[in-house]
């Protein structure tokens, strides 16, 4: 950077200041820099590459076992039971952390899991306000339980009946480590909301992981809507997926209402989420669509 001030070195010497010199970079130094940082960040993502192509040979083929993973909080009355009674066979074993439920929705868990190997971790406190922290806490927890995949489902997420007969086909797939589906935002029973603003349908989230031990995983940091996977899980082999699954946490008006609340007061500015989608949550006539099986 101080090339360009030879020749005021050779009449001043040190005289200039070098500290202010390193602070006022040129353009061409900063575009210099900044080719560096993509570069790095290319060969960065070239190893990220490598190192999984050498994890894929290690793949464990039949026999995986599949540990599904929630949290859950005040689900008693909502959609907590139809969603356990749709997934437990279909799982190995199944952990749970409850949020700090005011309700009996740890008791309708055991109540219903009694045949199924499963594992309800209780927060005493609410960690939701900083989401990043509960995920953590439920990924460290779930890897406990030695799994081949991981299912993370919330309790109002129930998938349509294909899933149960393709899945051991997808848990016996070599070549895949990450399985993405559309999720429908369920505005009540039968009809899902499609908009500009609630499209989730239109694209494919993953659901469904092959856990690899040697992979090092990262969570986004963010206080709300920072993924129930960590956030690097995109640079392994991922496979869509064409089974829906059924979001019914908007589907009732109180739940709006109380997810409508919640997102002002925790994120009023918008800054982790979508300010616009807030303040749709609540409109009178949105756009539905008849969710045919």
């Amino acid at each position: 950077e101080y090339l360009d001030r030879v020749d005021e070195f050779k009449t001043e010497g040190f005289k200039f200041d070098m500290c202010q010199s390193i602070g006022s970079k040129d353009n061409k130094s900063k575009n210099v820099e900044s080719k560096i940082k993509r570069v790095l960040k290319i060969l960065k993502s070239y190893l990220l590459i490598w190192k999984i192509k050498r994890f894929r040979k290690k793949r464990k083929v039949n026999n995986n076992k599949i540990v599904l993973s929630m949290i859950v909080h005040n689900e008693e009355n909502r959609y907590l039971t139809e969603m356990l009674k749709s997934i437990k066979y279909l799982v190995d074993e199944i952990l749970i952390i409850d949020d700090a439920s005011t309700d009996r929705t740890v008791d309708v868990c055991e109540n219903i899991l009694l045949d199924v190997p499963h594992k309800i971790i209780i927060n005493k406190k609410s960690m939701f306000a900083k989401e990043y922290t509960l995920r953590k806490k439920q990924w460290k927890e779930t890897l406990k339980l030695n799994p081949g995949w991981i299912l993370s489902l919330d309790a109002d997420e129930i998938f349509e009946k294909d899933f149960e007969k393709y899945l051991p086909q997808l848990l016996n797939n070599e070549e895949i480590d990450v399985y993405s589906f559309k999720l429908f935002d369920m505005w009540n029973k039968d009809e899902y909301r499609d908009d500009d603003l609630w499209n989730a349908h239109k694209r494919y989230m993953p659901f469904l992981i092959r856990y690899q031990p040697k992979f090092r995983y990262k969570f986004k940091r963010s206080n709300q809507h920072c993924g129930r996977f960590p956030k690097n899980i995109s640079h392994m082999e991922v496979a869509n997926v064409d089974i829906r699954l059924k979001h019914f946490g908007w589907a009732k008006e109180q739940d709006r209402i109380d997810k409508y609340n919640r997102y002002k007061k925790l994120d009023k500015n918008g800054k982790c989420g979508n300010s616009d989608q807030y303040e749709s949550i609540l409109d009178e006539k949105p756009h539905l669509v008849k969710f045919e099986e």
